[in-house]
């Protein structure tokens, strides 16, 4: 399990594009899972708080793959 020290939505999207399944924990936010390159919240773990981290988290995911593709 990787742990981040510090919330950094883009480096934490390269980790999850790079690995493409696992989980990791945020400190601070907690612990998430993460499978076909996307990040879910885990079951226990469906607070807004939570949610949000995987919104942005997967939209950071989607702006890596579109500059991938447009390069």
């Amino acid at each position: 399990m990787k742990r981040f020290l510090r919330y950094s939505p883009q480096r934490i999207a390269r980790y999850v594009k790079t690995f493409f399944k696992g989980r990791l924990h945020i400190q601070g936010r907690g612990a998430y899972e993460f499978k076909d390159g996307r990040l879910y919240t885990l079951p226990n773990h469906s607070t807004n708080a939570h949610r949000k981290t995987v919104d942005e988290v997967n939209q950071q995911i989607e702006v890596l793959q579109s500059s991938r593709k447009a390069a």
